[in-house]
């Protein structure tokens, strides 16, 4: 297994969206298991392919934190077939935003339906801090970012910052 690359904002292939999976194959598993070695070196809870440069619509997710117990979840082709009504404010980061949070209000739960690491059909139904990764990693595969649900204001800021950061690394 190896460490990928983490696309940082402003990076257009963010913006992108994501091109379904045919099949999980050897590949496939491989490219979800390099992600979720990188996401765990990051350290980070969940990372969508696009993330890592590659346009798949593949999400893998660990909320566990730092219990020594890892949960890995493993989605290929997730697709949201239930949201709540009922909507909560929760922080949140991203692996490609490092250093910028925003409090972001989205639906309480949800029911993903996905292909396992396995390529099995699943239903997920999830909530609390599993149910909002999953509605920020989906973003991702739609070219969504959770700054897009800040003000125009704080998202010019953090932009601008990340630019000005990403212009000094060069």
């Amino acid at each position: 297994m190896s460490i990928l690359t983490i696309v940082k904002e402003p990076d257009p292939i963010l913006r992108k969206k994501s091109l379904p999976v045919k099949e999980v194959n050897g590949e496939i598993k491989k490219l979800m298991k390099n992600m979720l070695e990188t996401m765990y070196a990051a350290p980070g809870i969940g990372l969508a392919a696009v993330q890592v440069g590659i346009l798949k619509r593949i999400i893998v997710i660990d909320i566990s934190g730092e219990s020594s117990l890892k949960k890995p979840i493993f989605f290929v082709n997730p697709k949201i077939v239930w949201k709540s009504d009922i909507l909560e404010t929760k922080q949140e980061g991203c692996l490609s935003i490092p250093g910028h949070f925003g409090n972001i209000k989205r639906p309480e739960a949800c029911h993903v339906k996905y292909l396992d690491y396995s390529g099995k059909e699943k239903i997920l139904k999830a909530d609390g801090l599993l149910a909002t990764c999953i509605q920020h990693e989906i973003d991702h595969c739609n070219g969504i970012l959770f700054i897009d649900y800040l003000s125009k204001l704080k998202k010019a800021f953090i932009v601008k910052k990340l630019t000005k950061a990403q212009k000094n690394q060069e």
